[in-house]
Parts: C-alpha cells; sequence; structure tokens
C-alpha cells in the first residue's frame, strides 16, 4: 500500500506541473492573441506602416519568439517530473513475480491436466460455458454432463435472482425439501417471505391473494420460524397505508434481495458437496494477498544469500496472514516447541487450564511429574486431556 501512496504523490506532483503550465500557458496566449489582434485592425485601417507602426510588429514578433520559447522550456521541464513517476513505479513494484514461485510445481503432464481442470471448473462455475468447452477441446479434457448440469442450473437461478424472478429457486428448493431439510436450511422459507412481501406490497387489492399464498406455503414453517411468520401476518394490518411506514418496514429493505442471492449460493453449493468459492479465486485472492510480504522476504534472503532454504522446502519461510475469510479451520502451534499441532501431536490441556502439545507434555513429564511452564502447578501428566479446536 505504501508503494501505491508513493507512486500516487508522484502522480500528482505531475497533475499539478501540468495545471499550472496549462493555465499559464492559456493566459499568455490569450493576451497575445489580442494583442495581434488589436494591431492587425490597425493595420487595414492604414496604407502604409509608420515608423511607430513597425517597431510595435517587431516588438510583437519578439514577444511571440519569446513566448515560445518559454512554453517550450516549460514542456521540456515537465519530462523530469513525468519521468520520476516511471522511476518510482520501477522502484516500488518489483515486476518479476516469478522469484517469489516455484518452477517445478506444475512440471509434468499429470500436473498441467489437473490445473487445466481447475480452470475449466471455475469457467463451468461461473457460466462461461462457451469459454469452458474450448479450453476442454484444446487441452483435451473429458466433461461429463453429469458434472456440468449442476453448474448450469445453478448459474440461471441465479440469474433469476437477479431479475428478481424467484419462481426457478422455488422449484428447486421444492425438489430438494428433504436434503435442505436435513442440514436444517432456511432457505424455501426466505424465498417464500419475498414472494409473500411482493404480494403485500401491491396493496390491499392484493389481500386475499396473500392471505392465500401464506395459508399455502408459510403455514409449513410455523415451527422453526414462528416469529418471523407472524411479523408477515401483521403486514396486513398496514396494508391500507402501506407497510413502509409501519414497524414492519424492515422487510421491503432491499438488502433482501442481495442476502437472498448469497443464501442460495451457499446452501446450493453446501448440498452439491460444492465449495462456496471457485478453487481457482481463492488460490487467485490468496496469491494476491500473500505476493507483498513473499517479494519482502524474497529480498531480505537474496541479501542474506540465503535463497537456497525457500526453494528447498515446500512450506513458506514466514508466516502469512490472509484475513479471515481466508481461514478454513483452527490450527494450534505448541507455545513451548513453536509447533502446529498435528494428529500426532494434538494439543493437549493441563489441569491448570493452559494447553500445549503432547511432544512437549512429554519432554516436560519427569517422573510421572509435570510442572506447568506458564504458572507453578505441579500435576500428573496423565491428567492432561486431549482437546480440538
Amino acid at each position: 500500500m505504501e508503494a501505491c501512496n508513493t507512486v500516487e504523490r508522484e502522480l500528482d506532483k505531475v497533475l499539478l506541473k501540468f495545471t499550472d503550465i496549462n493555465d499559464q500557458a492559456g493566459a499568455v496566449l490569450r493576451d497575445l492573441i489580442s494583442e495581434i489582434e488589436t494591431f492587425k485592425r490597425e493595420l487595414d485601417q492604414d496604407q502604409e506602416l509608420t515608423p511607430k507602426q513597425i517597431e510595435i510588429l517587431k516588438q510583437s514578433v519578439s514577444k511571440v519568439r519569446d513566448t515560445v520559447h518559454r512554453l517550450a522550456t516549460d514542456h521540456r521541464e515537465s519530462h523530469s517530473t513525468v519521468s520520476k513517476v516511471g522511476k518510482a513505479i520501477d522502484r516500488n513494484f518489483i515486476a518479476d513475480f516469478a522469484s517469489t514461485s516455484r518452477e517445478d510445481v506444475f512440471n509434468g503432464t499429470e500436473k498441467t491436466q489437473l490445473l487445466n481442470q481447475v480452470i475449466c471448473q471455475h469457467f463451468y462455475r461461473q457460466g462461461m460455458l462457451d469459454i469452458a468447452e474450448e479450453l476442454a477441446a484444446e487441452t483435451g479434457i473429458k466433461t461429463d454432463d453429469s458434472k456440468k448440469e449442476p453448474f448450469n442450473e445453478l448459474n440461471k437461478i441465479l440469474d433469476c435472482l437477479k431479475q428478481r424472478n424467484l419462481e426457478p429457486a422455488l422449484e428447486w428448493t421444492k425438489n430438494h425439501r428433504d436434503a435442505l431439510l436435513a442440514q436444517n436450511s432456511s432457505l424455501e422459507f426466505k424465498l417464500h417471505r419475498l414472494q409473500f412481501i411482493r404480494l403485500v406490497q401491491q396493496g390491499p387489492s392484493s389481500q386475499a391473494e396473500a392471505v392465500m399464498y401464506a395459508r399455502k406455503n408459510l403455514t409449513q414453517f410455523v415451527t422453526r420460524h414462528e416469529k418471523e411468520v407472524q411479523s408477515l401476518m401483521g403486514t396486513l394490518l398496514y396494508l391500507p397505508n402501506g407497510i413502509q411506514s409501519s414497524p414492519y418496514s424492515h422487510l421491503l429493505d432491499p438488502n433482501l434481495w442481495l442476502d437472498i442471492h448469497d443464501v442460495f449460493t451457499k446452501e446450493a453449493c453446501t448440498l452439491l458437496g460444492l465449495s462456496v468459492d471457485s478453487p481457482l479465486s481463492v488460490c487467485v485472492n490468496a496469491g494476491c494477498t500473500a505476493l507483498p510480504a513473499l517479494l519482502n522476504i524474497k529480498q531480505v534472503m537474496q541479501q542474506r544469500q540465503v535463497t537456497n532454504i525457500w526453494n528447498g522446502k515446500d512450506e513458506l519461510p514466514i508466516e502469512i496472514d490472509l484475513g479471515k475469510q481466508s481461514r478454513y479451520h483452527s490450527v494450534f502451534a505448541c507455545p513451548i516447541l513453536r509447533q502446529q499441532s498435528t494428529e500426532n501431536n494434538p494439543p493437549m490441556k493441563l489441569v491448570c487450564g493452559h494447553v500445549i502439545s503432547r511432544d512437549a507434555l512429554n519432554k516436560l513429564t519427569n517422573s510421572n511429574k509435570l510442572k506447568c511452564p506458564y504458572c507453578p502447578v505441579e500435576q500428573n501428566p496423565e491428567d492432561a486431556r486431549l482437546i480440538y479446536f
């Protein structure tokens, strides 16, 4: 971010320089043109030039020459300011991103084919069927129609939701009702809620239709969504004056339509065993977030001539925080051994409440006695309990 701010400051200097030159040049040229036009009108009235007019003409020519020279000089001086922007970009941004990657990661036909499959699946998820089909044909990827169909159906439903057409989504939830109930989903209720609100918004003329719709579709959700159903029924009392000025005006929030798009995507992907986000987009976003830190550590390692340490291992030389959105599971690092817990070395909770790894527990145990490394409590190591995060 600091690199972007530095370049932006240089760019602001260029814009300020050009603005000053433009304002100054505009004022000078306007005055010069006005003076020349006045002199031209005087010449048109006289047949012969007087010595005074000749002197004025020479002064005007000299003034034009000096003005052009001054403007050209100012323009040349602006080039140095522009060049500083390019130098700032070269100084603050590194174009050699390949230095942070491993060349052997995608070597081999099998790995390349796996990468192509991930890219192809990403295009299917995004609804770019023609691009996915072309990529599959050129790379020799064989995809079953059964794998394409879920993405095709989901993209069509999501497009309809963007247009506030709920029918395809309601039909889909009806067909998958049992599976959605098994995962405690409220998707179908939220879709029916939006449909009911749409009827209520039409005013008293649609009251009977709204009541019939509620009896047919909302009664099945009373047990699980009692308060929400009561709120929906309460809107019927305010139909004459409009629910926008009622205690239930929050039901008209446009964000409900945005939320239903995200809820449907999440519930459908969970039902189909898919990740909510495309694996390719997750990797790209994670890489973009981690890239500045990787470039910095790469420079430090090159200066200290220890680059082989990075290239010789399958792990990063530093810990990089990708943000909460990229945390998919809990990780415990032992405060004693500075190692991440594994299935063979899980976290253990001591009697005093402190947590260390099993390897640290074994190393600190002496004759069936253990003294907590953080407090003076002595305890039996067998009393430690395995915990899960």
